[in-house]
Order: C-alpha cells, then sequence, then structure tokens
C-alpha cells in the first residue's frame, strides 16, 4: 500500500486529532505518575477509535486491520501507552468476532467497539511465557458454571477491564488442553496483586490477575474445550501486527523530534543536520521506520485479505520492533545531553520501545516462528 485512499486519510487526521485533544496533555504527567486515566480512553473510543475493525454490526466501523495500523500509529506518536490499551481492548474484540456465539458478541462487542467497556487478556503466568502451552490455571466445570484457579502475570488493564478473555485449563497437558473464557471484571472470586513498576509504558496498568474460585457462567465458553491455544495463538497473530504498527508510531515521533532538532541546533555557525556524522544517523533512522511500516502494512493487508499471514506478522512485529528500539535510541544520541534529559521526550520514547520486543512474542520467539515457515516451506 503506497497511497491512502480519501476514507483512509480522513481517519488518520481523525486520529491525529483526537491523539493530539485527547492525549497530549498529560502524556508526560502520565508517565512520571504512572497513571492510567480510563476515562481518555472512553473519549477514544467516543471518537469512533476503538472498533476500527469490528464489524458495523457490533457496534464498529467495518473497516480492515490496515485502517487499524494506521490508527494505532497516529495514536502511538502522541501516547504509545494508549495505543496499546486500544490494542488490547481490540484483542477481545478479534476472538469474539472468530470464536464468539451470537450472543456473547451481542452481549460485548458494541460496548467493546465503543470504548465503553474495556477488554484485557490474561494468558501469561509466572512459569508459562513463550511455553503458553504449559500454563496451570485450572477451569473446572460445576453444573452450569466453570470455577477458574491459578495466577497470571503481565495482564494490561487489570483491575480496569470490564471483560478479560482468560485461558485456563480444562484437560490434560499440552495445548489441547486449554480452553478460553469470558471472564468479568466484577466476578467473585477474581482479584489483583502486584502492580509493576515499570521502565516504559508507565501510563499502561500491568498487574498480577489471581483467581480464587472464580465461577462464570458455562456459557461463558469461547468456541469449546480445548480450542483455547488456537484462539490464543490467533490473537497474538493479530496483535503482533498493532504492537508492530505501535512501534512504527513511537519510532516516527522519535525521528521527528530528532530531525526537528537537527535542523535547528547548530556547532560551528552550521546545523548539525549538515554533519556528515548527525546526518546520515538520520536517514538509517528513516529508512528503518519507512521499512517498519511497509512490512506493517503487507501484514495487514494479508489477514484483510483471509490469506496466510502469521509469518509476516512475525517479521513485522521483529521488524518494527527492533527499529523503534534503534532509531528511539539513535534519537537521544542526536539530542546528546538534551535527549537523556525529561525535558525532551525522546528519553520516554526509548523506555516506552524496550517492551515492544518483548510484548506478544519475545522478538527471539518471532525469529523462531519465522524460521518454521521457512522450514516448512522449504524443507521439502
Amino acid at each position: 500500500m503506497f497511497a491512502l485512499t480519501e476514507e483512509q486519510q480522513s481517519l488518520v487526521e481523525a486520529a491525529r486529532t483526537a491523539a493530539q485533544d485527547i492525549l497530549a496533555p498529560t502524556v508526560k504527567e502520565d508517565d512520571e505518575r504512572e497513571l492510567y486515566r480510563k476515562e481518555l480512553f472512553q473519549k477514544l473510543g467516543a471518537a469512533g477509535l476503538c472498533g476500527v475493525q469490528t464489524s458495523e454490526a457490533y457496534g464498529g466501523l467495518g473497516l480492515g486491520y490496515v485502517e487499524y495500523t494506521l490508527v494505532l500509529e497516529e495514536i502511538a506518536k502522541v501516547a504509545p501507552a494508549y495505543a496499546v490499551s486500544v490494542a488490547v481492548s481490540g484483542l477481545p474484540q478479534v476472538i469474539l468476532a472468530l470464536y464468539g456465539n451470537e450472543a456473547q458478541k451481542q452481549r460485548w462487542m458494541p460496548g467493546l467497539a465503543a470504548g465503553e467497556l474495556l477488554g484485557g487478556f490474561a494468558l501469561s503466568e509466572p512459569g508459562s511465557g513463550s511455553d503458553a502451552a504449559s500454563l496451570r490455571t485450572t477451569a473446572r466445570r460445576e453444573g452450569d458454571f466453570y470455577v477458574l484457579d491459578g495466577t497470571k502475570f503481565w495482564i494490561t488493564h487489570g483491575g480496569y477491564a470490564d471483560i478479560y478473555v482468560v485461558m485456563g485449563r480444562t484437560g490434560g497437558p499440552g495445548a489441547s488442553g486449554v480452553s478460553a473464557f469470558l471472564v468479568p471484571g466484577d466476578t467473585p472470586g477474581l482479584s489483583f496483586g502486584k502492580k509493576e513498576e515499570k521502565m516504559g509504558l508507565r501510563a499502561s496498568p500491568t498487574v498480577e490477575m489471581i483467581l480464587e474460585g472464580a465461577r462464570i457462567p458455562a456459557e461463558n465458553l469461547l468456541d469449546r474445550e480445548g480450542a483455547g491455544f488456537r484462539v490464543a495463538m490467533s490473537a497474538l497473530d493479530s496483535g503482533r501486527i498493532t504492537i508492530g504498527a505501535t512501534s512504527v508510531g513511537i519510532a516516527q515521533a522519535a525521528l521527528d523530534v530528532a530531525a526537528s532538532y537537527a535542523c535547528t541546533r547548530k556547532q560551528f555557525d552550521t546545523p548539525i543536520i549538515d554533519f556528515q556524522g548527525v546526518g546520515f544517523m538520520l536517514a538509517d533512522m528513516a529508512c528503518k521506520v519507512e521499512t517498519s511500516r511497509l512490512l506493517v502494512h503487507k501484514a495487514a493487508w494479508l489477514k484483510d485479505q483471509g490469506m496466510v499471514f502469521s509469518h509476516i506478522a512475525a517479521m513485522a512485529k521483529c521488524v518494527s520492533t527492533d527499529a523503534a528500539m534503534a532509531v528511539t535510541t539513535d534519537a537521544v544520541q542526536v539530542l546528546g545531553g538534551y535527549g537523556y534529559t525529561r525535558e525532551y521526550p525522546v528519553e520516554r520514547m526509548m523506555r516506552d520501545a524496550k517492551v515492544m520486543q518483548i510484548v506478544e512474542g519475545t522478538n527471539q520467539v518471532q525469529r523462531v516462528v519465522i524460521a518454521r515457515h521457512m522450514r516448512r516451506t522449504h524443507g521439502g
């Protein structure tokens, strides 16, 4: 995709304006105070930005993942924590669209798409990160209910979300024993523990989830027993595209700050961008941003076409997040001493970029996914 349609351009402009008006005024304060403002997320929803990819039949805009990535990039340029918030709340919508029954869709999707409800996703556990199939949270059937027991880690929106997609074990060991459930935020037996003190994305709450005899109706099972691992993996495939788009937004914002600074900052009566040491650095940063954006858009386009996209999503996530880390680090370098201070935003951008290489599967895991695809296609 090399040019935006008029509809896409209008969407980008709307997202840019909303991000500036809603998020920009408190970005610095929220980072310093580690403060998440749910009301800001709700305002993004009122602006039509929380259900871009969701069908109009369920309250969304009915657009594709390409448009979704465009919106997330604009939000991430201003406040990556809220781009992640929109993306994470989008995961239950993606999951419901693929695996939910009509009653589940009607109950939850309109509120999520409107930003009136906040969504969460709970897969990781203390001993189960990249090895998701080894999770130990249990879900046992008791009549018309399931009872969930266990602990989940790294839960974005923990304690804030209205509905979580939670993975629990209903069967034996391995992937085939995992099921997926819709767990409302006010479920008795659901509580939240430690809030993580993080390097970056400090305005995005990451919290421990505790399930102690949490009873949910059996009708909250997604798809069928044993389908949970497939549900989780398909969500992660889609989530890697959104993390890629968020990373592109972070990198673009850092590049913009660094390039503007280099054009105005003078040494020896010359703008520092005219010195090759700086100019070439900025050129390399621009190349990383553009290549990342194109790969993210390709992954999104493949998904929109109903084509195989998992390996390209892994590439997009891997390339864009590595690029975001490199570009933000170089932006700090371009600004010199100022880049290391909180007077300029590039130090925050660098901190925010780092976690992108870790979430939705570490970049080492992405390389495993890519290599396995190559093994299947080239191994004969």
